[in-house]
C-alpha cells in the first residue's frame, strides 16, 4: 500500500474490512500512515466560537440549538465584530492556529455575509486559520467568503445516508453534498466529517467514512466528534460510544484520508487522558482546545497541557505540519 497516496476507489468493503480488523492492527497500519505524511509528536490547536447560538429552524436531534426542543439555550443575535476579534486574539494567546466560527442558521443569508467575511478577514490578519460552519450556501456566497480570507467551510454528513433520517429530518443528504460542492468551487477547503454515539450501528460509521471518500478530492479536514448527549433532544439519552469505537473510526480515517487532517473534536470532556491519548495514537492529529466548543464543555488549558506533557507532543501550527515528517528528527531517534 502507497501511504503517501490517497485512493479514490474506496469501497465500503475495503473500508469495512479495515474498520473491523484487531484493533492493534488498526492502529499500527494508521500510525504507520501518519508517520509517513504528518510530523511525529505534533498536533494543532484549533478554537470553536459561537458567534450566533440558538434559534436554529433545524431539527438535528443532537443540537441544542434547534428551536425544536427546549434545551435551555436562548436565540441570541450575531456577535458583534470586536467580541469575536477578542476572542480570536485569546484563541491565539493559548495556542490556537486555527480559528473556526459557528452560527446557528439553517442557511447563511445573503444580508449576513459582509457581516461574517469582515470577521473572516479580521480573525485571518490575526495569523490564524480561518474555518466558519453556517449552515447550507446558495450561489455566490462561498465565493464572497472565500474573497475574505475563508481557509475552511465546515458541514458535516454527520452519519451514513441510511441512517440520516433518524437524525435529521429538515434537510437531506443531498442538500448536504450540495453545500460542499459549492465551497470547493469557490476554492474553499473542507472539513467534512460526523458524530459517533447518536444510536447508530457500526455499519453506518464505516458507510460514512466510505461517503466521505467518495469526495473528490477527499476533504482536507476530517472532525470526528463523540456525542454529547444534551438534555431536551431527542438524542439525549442515548447510550454512550466506547472509546475504542472512536478509535477505530478515527483510525480507519487517518488511512482513507492520509493527507487530511484528523480532527479529535467534541467528546473529549468526557474521556481520560488515556483515552485521549488512545485516539491521539490512532492518528488524530488536531484537538478542539478552550473550555467550550458551541454550547458544550471542552477540557481547559490546565487538562490539556497534562495531556500534550504525558504524551510527549508539542503544539505545532498548520504550515510546519503540512511540510510533512521531520527527517531529520526522526533519524537520530532511531539512531538511538
Amino acid at each position: 500500500m502507497a501511504f503517501d497516496l490517497p485512493r479514490h476507489d474506496w469501497t465500503r468493503d475495503d473500508i469495512r474490512a479495515l474498520y473491523t480488523a484487531p484493533l492493534d492492527t488498526l492502529v499500527g497500519q494508521a500510525l504507520a500512515v501518519k508517520q509517513v505524511n504528518w510530523p511525529d509528536g505534533a498536533l494543532q490547536k484549533s478554537q470553536l466560537l459561537s458567534i450566533k447560538t440558538g434559534g436554529c429552524a433545524e431539527d438535528c436531534g443532537y443540537c441544542s440549538q434547534s428551536a425544536h426542543f427546549d434545551t435551555g439555550v436562548t436565540a441570541e443575535k450575531l456577535m458583534p465584530l470586536d467580541e469575536v476579534v477578542a476572542a480570536a486574539k485569546r484563541a491565539k494567546a493559548g495556542g490556537a492556529d486555527r480559528f473556526c466560527m459557528g452560527a446557528g442558521w439553517r442557511s447563511l443569508k445573503d444580508r449576513d455575509v459582509p457581516k461574517v467575511a469582515a470577521m473572516i478577514s479580521a480573525v485571518k490578519a490575526e495569523g490564524l486559520e480561518t474555518c466558519v460552519t453556517l449552515g447550507m450556501l446558495e450561489d455566490g456566497q462561498a465565493e464572497a467568503l472565500k474573497e475574505a480570507g475563508l481557509d475552511y467551510y465546515n458541514h458535516n454528513l454527520d452519519t451514513s445516508p441510511e441512517y440520516y433520517g433518524s437524525v435529521v429530518t429538515t434537510r437531506t443528504y443531498d442538500d448536504r453534498l450540495d453545500t460542499l460542492s459549492k465551497a470547493r468551487e469557490a476554492g474553499v477547503k473542507l472539513c467534512v466529517g460526523g458524530i459517533l454515539g447518536m444510536g447508530e450501528g457500526r455499519e453506518d460509521r464505516i458507510g460514512l467514512i466510505h461517503e466521505l471518500s467518495k469526495l473528490t478530492p477527499h476533504p482536507e479536514s476530517v472532525p470526528i466528534n463523540m456525542l454529547v448527549p444534551i438534555e431536551g433532544t431527542p438524542l439525549g439519552d442515548s447510550p454512550p460510544i466506547s472509546v475504542t469505537e472512536m478509535a477505530r473510526a478515527i483510525a480507519t480515517c487517518r488511512i482513507v484520508f492520509p493527507k487530511s487532517w484528523v480532527r479529535l473534536s467534541a467528546g473529549r470532556e468526557g474521556m481520560s487522558e488515556g483515552e485521549q491519548a488512545l485516539l491521539l495514537l490512532a492518528g488524530a492529529n488536531s484537538i478542539f482546545v478552550g473550555d467550550r466548543l458551541l454550547t458544550t464543555d471542552n477540557p481547559g488549558e490546565d487538562r490539556d497541557g497534562a495531556l500534550l506533557e504525558a504524551v510527549g507532543f508539542q503544539t505545532a501550527g498548520h504550515e510546519e505540519m503540512e511540510k510533512g515528517p521531520h527527517r531529520e528528527k526522526q533519524t537520530l531517534i532511531d539512531a538511538r
